[in-house]
């Protein structure tokens, strides 16, 4: 039988080893956060953290710093002691890093009295997928800096293909096919380097059953086939309620309870399958009546596994995922409706301050297009008194639109690389 510590030996041999391609984050800094806090990476399953986390291995490492990877899912490694053989290994002084941290046995009450005991001495640095992170348990709040990792930015999917940012006529044409393929197949990593089509969706179908199983049924204790079908629902729908989605699984025979649906939405979201962005402008009580819109951690999801093809709703869900990537601690991000039926896509809060809002629309060429979303949008500006408004588009750009001068038009692949 394998010793825990021959294991823990060669995933740290294997993470040093490992060549990586950079993300876009600060390595220095998150090693220096570490000095003080806890570092938690968080973020979907497949996202990168355990790249992250391996380059982080390798960067503290040349420091001529003491560090060790362990990836705590490890079959064979012993659930209940992992993290103590993982102690008496490894010592009390260093940087230890370890993947996946709830699938190991007392994983939060370990952390914090290691965190108090030898504060300033071991450094820790752990990731999971799971929602215990996500919503530490009582033990480790105050204790804990989070790290959120997802799928790829196009400016990053842009650098794995190794497609140059030019701005001449070819250049533009290649990134903006290259776009085309991000809202359709996504932006996780492997997939990035994958450019077989049909082994694009049968990676992210994988990544789809096993999210769900293991990070949406498992942690809400719910049946696998209940967790599915949920998911594909939201997948199908651009607003999500659970009144409508209980009918759903009524009209295919599934009996389940509203109380199993909300509790459902919250392992999804937790999980960062799917972000559920609320309506503004109305109470705490409203908003959780009112639909949801809804978004899958990757847009791929929503073309290869939802089978949706309407551009308009990938770029949508595109702009969405750009916007949450970039969102800080006090930031928020809302759609805004109003009683005449208009509509913006989203509304970016910092505090209680309004200070962006958005409309994503895949072609303004049409005049009754053009006119109703630049009316939606300055009736958002109007009532919320932010001068801030932006649409997003595939083809058009204006710096200030004639109609409006608090709207500008900006072109998708524009917008998205920081221009």
């Amino acid at each position: 039988m394998i010793h825990p510590r021959e294991v823990f030996e060669e995933s740290t041999s294997y993470a040093l080893s490992k060549e990586l391609r950079p993300r876009n984050f600060n390595l220095e800094a998150i090693v220096e956060m570490s000095k003080s806090k806890i570092v938690a990476v968080t973020g979907v399953r497949r996202s990168g953290k355990s790249s992250l986390l391996m380059l982080l291995t390798s960067n503290i490492s040349t420091l001529g710093e003491k560090v060790a990877y362990i990836n705590a899912e490890d079959s064979r490694l012993p659930t209940e002691t992992l993290l103590e053989e993982a102690l008496k290994w490894f010592g009390d002084e260093g940087y230890l890093i370890i993947d996946e941290i709830t699938s190991a046995g007392d994983w939060s009450g370990w952390l914090a009295r290691n965190h108090d005991m030898l504060k300033g001495k071991l450094k820790l640095i752990v990731s999971s997928s799971r929602t215990g992170l996500v919503l530490p348990p009582k033990a480790l709040r105050g204790r804990l800096r989070q790290i959120e990792v997802f799928p790829l930015s196009f400016p990053e999917f842009a650098d794995f293909r190794e497609v140059k940012i030019q701005t001449t006529t070819a250049g533009r044409g290649r990134l903006e096919s290259l776009l085309v393929e991000y809202e359709r197949y996504g932006g996780f990593p492997e997939t990035a380097l994958v450019e077989n089509r049909s082994e694009n969706v049968a990676i992210l179908n994988d990544y789809f059953q096993q999210i769900v199983a293991l990070d949406v049924a498992e942690s809400a204790r719910e049946n696998v086939s209940a967790a599915r079908l949920f998911s594909r629902y939201v997948l199908s729908s651009p607003y999500f309620s659970a009144s409508k989605c209980l009918n759903y699984f009524k009209t295919v025979g599934y009996k389940i309870g509203k109380e199993k649906i909300l509790v459902l939405e919250q392992f999804a979201q937790e999980s960062y399958l799917f972000f559920f962005v609320l309506v503004a402008g109305r109470s705490v009580k409203d908003r959780a009546q009112y639909p949801r819109k809804s978004y899958p951690v990757d847009s791929g999801l929503l073309f290869s596994v939802g089978g949706t093809e309407d551009e308009g709703r990938l770029l949508e869900c595109v702009v969405f995922l750009e916007l949450r990537r970039k969102l800080r601690a006090d930031e928020d991000i809302l759609y805004w409706r109003n009683a005449s039926g208009g509509e913006v896509d989203f509304i970016k809060m910092r505090g209680t301050e309004i200070i962006g809002a958005y409309q994503v629309t895949y072609e303004m060429k049409d005049s009754k297009t053009r006119t109703r979303e630049i009316r939606s949008l300055a009736e958002c500006l109007d009532e919320t008194t932010c001068d801030n408004g932006m649409i997003i588009t595939w083809g058009e750009h204006e710096d200030v639109v004639a109609e409006d001068g608090r709207v500008t038009v900006v072109k998708a692949v524009d917008w998205l690389l920081g221009r």
